[in-house]
């Protein structure tokens, strides 16, 4: 550490970092900072994630021990008969700048979440704050609203459909019938009220309560599959982080069942065969041996998925966050809501998730697993390390970009030795499985080279698409991607 450290933040919007900076002034540790960010974030990135969702969180205590905290959705249906777990969800279409999609979504579509439990489980195990000053950025924002800022505007505006689903939801997100936009203030009520329960009573109601038979409730009356059951017997699962050796550091992530941890170490293996000593990052003897890294990784991933029965990676929906404290305490969270069913809980404010009806997580079919199973991810929130201490704190939204965004990050930190914030704001590619998709930012004599061995698709601007890596460096610099709002907070 350095002689003169700091706290530092980074996440997908201010108002999550400044809830995470109270905590570390306050006397909180790096858990108490990140589990009031997810609070936060769950009420000011509502696109994004959800108390009715699911993530990871991976913490590296100062006394060098490292955990992964495992949340995410499980499976649903328990108590229920075989015959009557076929899930009933119905498609609405988004449309995106260049192209419509159809999300599938409704209460059919919702598996059992775990943000929730997890907040409270790794606050419990591992922060030193009480629980109402975590939750009180959180509820603070509930309450009295928070702006809606352009990127967050943008991300309402691609789920209106969803957002707006549900009476409820049309309530928080579209008061008086129009849907929040930038500069408006987003208030929600029903979850400062459910949030200062948490405070006082911790997850009893919503997983074994009155919320749970409220859920039950509207499940059977509206084709849901979540049950109690799924709810009361819903656990946390702590696991060994995957370690993954590259270039004299190593690589703490998110390891199997879920996918994404894997590959991005599968990704590293590969690039080290590659030598960048003398090579300029950016250049044609850069990306093309990374476009190939991107391409095989690809391939592998596509016979692993196809050839696999088991639950497989997830939407899209995500955000992250990373917080390094004073005293060389780190975490890394990655959280997400899908798309959201449209189903806001009545009374609280929570929208529940859609991850049972995302056709990419269940390739053989939609209720092809029993209930109970732990759904698979491509999340990887991760910390390097270089020569026993940490390097780097970092993790990122995007789907199947997540991978691939950062991959090219911790490889420009590595091999390039750049400057955080250059690292995670410089242009990125990734291989799509028919073409190599190219932020713009590199020289024309780059895309030709590239265009000699594959298809290449050169965006005219940075975009979403390309993933959102928040990242730390222990002692004070943080970077939060612009293209997903980051943030960044020194304490």
């Amino acid at each position: 550490m350095p002689e003169e450290s700091y706290g530092v933040v980074a996440s997908g919007h201010p108002d999550v970092c400044a809830a995470a900076a109270t905590l570390l002034r306050a006397g909180g540790n790096a858990f108490d900072a990140a589990i009031a960010a997810g609070f936060a974030a769950s009420v000011v990135e509502p696109a994004l994630t959800s108390l009715g969702g699911g993530g990871y969180l991976l913490a590296r205590p100062s006394d060098g021990s490292a955990r992964l905290f495992d949340f995410f959705v499980d499976t649903p249906g328990r108590g229920r008969a075989s015959g009557d777990l076929e899930p009933h969800f119905f498609p609405v279409t988004v449309r995106f700048p260049a192209s419509n999609q159809e999300f599938n979504v409704g209460l059919g579509s919702v598996a059992t979440p775990g943000n929730l439990k997890g907040f409270l489980h790794v606050q419990r195990r591992l922060g030193r704050a009480c629980l109402a000053d975590v939750l009180a950025p959180a509820i603070q924002l509930a309450r009295d609203g928070c702006r809606v800022n352009s990127h967050q505007a943008y991300f309402l505006e691609l789920l209106r459909p969803i957002m707006t689903l549900d009476p409820a939801g049309r309530e928080v997100y579209a008061p008086g019938g129009d849907l929040l936009a930038l500069g408006d203030r987003l208030v929600n009520p029903d979850a400062a009220r459910f949030l200062e329960s948490v405070a006082r009573d911790g997850d009893r109601e919503f997983y074994e309560g009155e919320i749970a038979t409220r859920i039950e409730t509207n499940m059977r009356e509206r084709n849901g599959l979540v049950t109690r059951e799924d709810l009361s017997a819903y656990e946390v699962i702590e696991r060994e982080p995957l370690a993954i050796p590259y270039r004299g550091r190593t690589l703490l992530t998110n390891p199997p069942p879920s996918l994404g941890g894997a590959m991005i170490g599968l990704s590293l293996e590969l690039l080290a065969a590659h030598d960048f000593g003398a090579v300029p990052f950016g250049s044609a003897a850069h990306l093309n041996p990374l476009a190939e890294v991107l391409e095989e990784v690809e391939r592998r991933r596509h016979r692993v998925e196809t050839g696999s029965g088991a639950v497989r990676s997830f939407p899209r929906g995500t955000t992250h966050v990373s917080v390094s404290d004073s005293k060389g305490n780190v975490a890394s969270m990655t959280t997400s809501n899908g798309e959201g069913s449209g189903y806001v809980v009545p009374g609280i404010g929570v929208m529940l998730n859609n991850m049972m009806g995302e056709d990419d997580l269940h390739p053989d079919g939609f209720h092809a697993s029993p209930p109970g199973l732990r759904v698979a991810s491509m999340m990887s929130p991760s910390v390097v390390l270089k020569d026993g201490s940490v390097e780097l704190v970092l993790g990122s939204g995007g789907s199947k970009r997540i991978r691939s965004a950062m991959l090219q990050v911790i490889s420009a930190v590595v091999d390039f030795d750049l400057p955080l914030a250059r690292a995670v704001e410089a242009p990125r590619v990734h291989w799509d499985g028919d073409q190599l998709q190219m932020e713009p930012g590199y020289s024309a004599e780059v895309l030709a080279s590239l265009t000699q061995s594959r298809p290449v698709n050169p965006w005219p601007r940075r975009d979403v698409y390309f993933g959102g890596v928040h990242a730390v460096v222990p002692g004070g610099v943080g970077a939060g991607d612009s293209r997903r709002g980051g943030a960044a907070k020194r304490v």
